[in-house]
């Protein structure tokens, strides 16, 4: 994952600092340098990296830090504050026309994701009620246009293409049919190239004069690092920029671009990619992307996530039938689906505090969860209301069914009756709790929640 490296380097220099209690100046000097060292192996610009350096010592080595009760809680407090704003402070929205629709345009260089991440934010957009057009303006790359209407359809966002004409007419063109159809954002997915040449800066400044559109994104892939830096600025000072995409955060990168690119360019970052699926989309939050770097976890995106994923009403549902004592493997192959929907298991347990470290180099198999789908879904209506009937026979008729052993079948039969046990046991304690007005953990014990 993206700043795993720079968040090890930096917990470790804060640990020794922790285990001095008191701090003079030269310690938090010397920390600091071993701060800019991370920076920069994690591929931050020098000077952003000198810059952000500076600022905290200046702040460190104050009174009221050297003086607190706790002076490393104080530095670490100045690092996530200075690293909030290195990235931007608040999350930075798209534009909203206020005469429809909203016309942003998509650039950035071949292979960077364009075409996907727009289908991403239209799908965000109307997930949220909105009512988005995707519009193919790259009529050079081949397949282009196929690809904008293989995601659109996958995200049920309409693509208006005309072939390859000149893009300007395109964009045009689909301006006013969004005018015409209600459409309230279109966005236009621009050609890009392997390497900035004058031919894409003319073609993409030739289109904003004609549409004037009211957002650019810059999409880049973090995966690149200080290139990512140097490309957003030629783009900016050719096109005027409004925000950046940043692609493939889940992947195997430093991060420096994502911690570079507001100081350099003095764009926001607006989007972050965080997978391959349509749905792997998150709105940048400086505040949480600093926490998650410093190991303190991001506790509201999960959260975020959940209600995005979770369905209420079966939340209801599921609860109603807990206090009857009536969970049956039909509601586990459910919470099993909206979990998966949530994304990376392990993305999600490294957003609770404290957590992220620990599974760290835990291998999670989320294989498991569709191998006991696949186990469930292998048994009838009945089997699946009430386990309890599932004989030797029907053990082996499920096994065979799902490709996998009686074993396999055993464990989850057993995973289940525990599972209902232990929430028989605290429908108990909550009862209990009610009639003496406490709660009696000791009605838990024995039970690995």
């Amino acid at each position: 994952m993206a700043f795993e490296g720079l968040s090890d380097r930096l917990e470790a220099a804060f640990q020794r600092m922790k285990s001095k209690g008191s701090l003079t100046e030269a310690d938090v000097k010397e920390v600091m340098r071993e701060v800019r060292m991370a920076l920069l192996e994690a591929d931050v610009n020098y000077k952003v990296a000198k810059d952000f350096t500076k600022t905290v010592t200046e702040r460190a080595v104050g009174e009221k830090v050297m003086e607190s009760l706790t002076p490393a809680q104080m530095v670490i407090k100045i690092v996530n504050e200075e690293l909030t704003a290195l990235m931007g402070g608040t999350k930075s929205r798209l534009a909203v026309a206020n005469h429809p629709p909203t016309v942003v345009m998509m650039c950035g260089l071949q292979g960077s994701g364009k075409t996907t991440h727009s289908a991403k934010i239209a799908l965000s957009l109307k997930n949220q009620g909105h009512r988005p057009l995707l519009v193919a303006c790259d009529i050079y790359r081949p397949a282009a246009i196929k690809q904008l209407q293989v995601v659109g359809e996958q995200a049920g966002v309409p693509v208006f293409e005309m072939g390859q004409i000149n893009p300007v007419e395109i964009a045009n063109a689909a301006i006013k049919l969004a005018k015409d159809q209600g459409y309230d954002y279109v966005f236009l997915d621009t050609a890009g190239r392997l390497h900035i040449d004058e031919v894409l800066m003319e073609e993409l400044q030739n289109i904003k004069s004609s549409v004037h559109p009211h957002e650019i994104l810059f999409v880049v892939d973090a995966m690149t690092g200080q290139d990512a830096v140097n490309v957003a600025k030629t783009f900016d000072d050719a096109l005027g920029l409004d925000g950046v995409v940043l692609t493939k955060l889940d992947g195997d990168t430093r991060g420096g671009a994502a911690l570079s690119i507001r100081a350099v360019t003095g764009k926001p970052i607006k989007f972050i990619g965080i997978g391959e699926k349509l749905g792997d989309l998150d709105v940048f939050h400086p505040d949480r992307m600093a926490s998650r770097i410093l190991n303190m976890g991001d506790m509201l995106s999960l959260i975020e996530k959940a209600q995005m994923n979770l369905d209420e009403k079966k939340a209801m549902e599921l609860e109603a039938k807990l206090k009857q004592n009536k969970f049956d493997l039909n509601d586990l192959m459910d919470q099993l689906d909206q979990i998966r929907r949530m994304g990376s298991i392990k993305d999600m347990l490294s957003m609770i505090p404290g957590v992220g470290k620990q599974i760290k180099d835990v291998d999670i198999d989320e294989r498991q969860f569709d191998k006991i789908k696949a186990i469930i879904q292998s048994m009838t209506a009945q089997e699946r209301e009430k386990p309890e009937i599932i004989n030797p026979s029907r053990k082996r008729r499920i096994a065979a069914g799902c490709g996998q052993d009686v074993e396999a079948v055993n464990k989850l039969l057993a995973q289940h009756k525990q599972m209902q046990k232990m929430f028989k046991q605290m429908n108990s304690a909550g009862k209990k709790r009610r009639r003496r007005g406490r709660f009696d953990m000791s009605q838990l014990k024995g039970f690995n929640i």
